[in-house]
């Protein structure tokens, strides 16, 4: 079944601090559940790696058997929407409502995102990272 996508804007936090959004379900390998996983990328308009980082998000599922998982896309627009959700910087992978990436020293707002990978500075996370992460949900 092919990955789905769907756009939304952002919501602030419920009361757990985790973005609202859809849940996609994972399917066992004998058509047994697993469990859930929510994953969204958030960005913002003209954000240059944003579509970049929605392929390797799609990949990574995919190589961890989970590419039934629903990505979500969630336009922050605004600084005050930025600050609502402690937006790092676009584009953003929230992996059950958390930040997998979060740095406690980076700053919040409508910026572009560089991620540490193993070949220097990138603008979204590789394919290893994001199986990494996906890989024990």
């Amino acid at each position: 079944m092919p990955v789905l996508a769907s756009d939304a804007r952002v919501a602030p936090p419920s009361d757990s601090g985790v973005l609202t959004g859809p849940v996609g379900l994972i399917g066992g390998g004998l058509g047994g559940m697993m469990g859930r996983v929510k994953v969204q990328l958030l960005y913002f308009d003209g954000c240059p790696n944003w579509r970049e980082a929605d392929g390797k998000v799609r990949a990574a599922l995919g190589m961890v058997g989970r590419g039934d998982v629903e990505v979500e896309r969630v336009l922050v627009s605004t600084p005050e929407e930025a600050e609502a959700v402690r937006f790092q910087g676009s584009p953003t992978v929230w992996v059950d409502g958390t930040d997998p990436f979060a740095r406690p020293d980076a700053p919040v707002g409508l910026s572009c995102r560089l991620y540490r990978t193993s070949a220097g500075l990138a603008g979204s996370p590789t394919v290893e990272q994001l199986v990494e992460v996906l890989a024990g949900r």
